[in-house]
């Protein structure tokens, strides 16, 4: 049975990942990509396009199916070895979140939705995956669903 995982990190950073075959997490960190296994399903929110910045992008940008495989360090340069877990990412499209809140299980009837966003990382249902999935136009690979 796989679990499904919504990971925060700007848009910008997202867009290499999928570019590039994988995701990270939390700065870098290992411990949190150790939770997530092959086969689950991944979808990335952004709060912003950019790091550090406050454009209010709040959107769906990528969404995908972790491959077979260990978590490893990526190299990004100057010394930063993040590690990663590579991921099968769906053709989708960045999609708002506002119009799915009230649809969410993890947002629904929560004034402070955004809350959990806080910890970049967290396990949500099936159903917000599929939902997602569907609002983004994405094809969801048989694994994780």
């Amino acid at each position: 049975m796989s679990a499904y995982w919504i990971a925060v990190a700007s848009a910008e950073h997202v867009r290499i990942g999928r570019k590039g075959g994988f995701m990270q997490v939390n700065h870098g960190k290992a411990a949190p990509l150790r939770r997530i296994k092959p086969g689950d399903g991944i979808v990335y929110y952004s709060p912003s396009t950019v790091l550090g910045e406050k454009d209010g992008l709040q959107s769906f940008t990528a969404l995908g199916t972790v491959r077979e495989g260990e978590v490893y360090q990526g190299i990004m340069g100057g010394g930063f070895t993040p590690a990663r877990r590579d991921v099968d990412w769906s053709d989708a499209k960045e999609v708002l979140i506002k119009p799915l809140l009230d649809r969410l299980d993890f947002t629904a009837g929560k004034p402070n939705w955004g809350y959990q966003l806080r910890f970049g990382l967290f396990e949500i249902g099936e159903h917000d995956f599929r939902l997602i999935g569907e609002a983004m136009g994405a094809t969801l690979a048989a694994s994780a669903i």
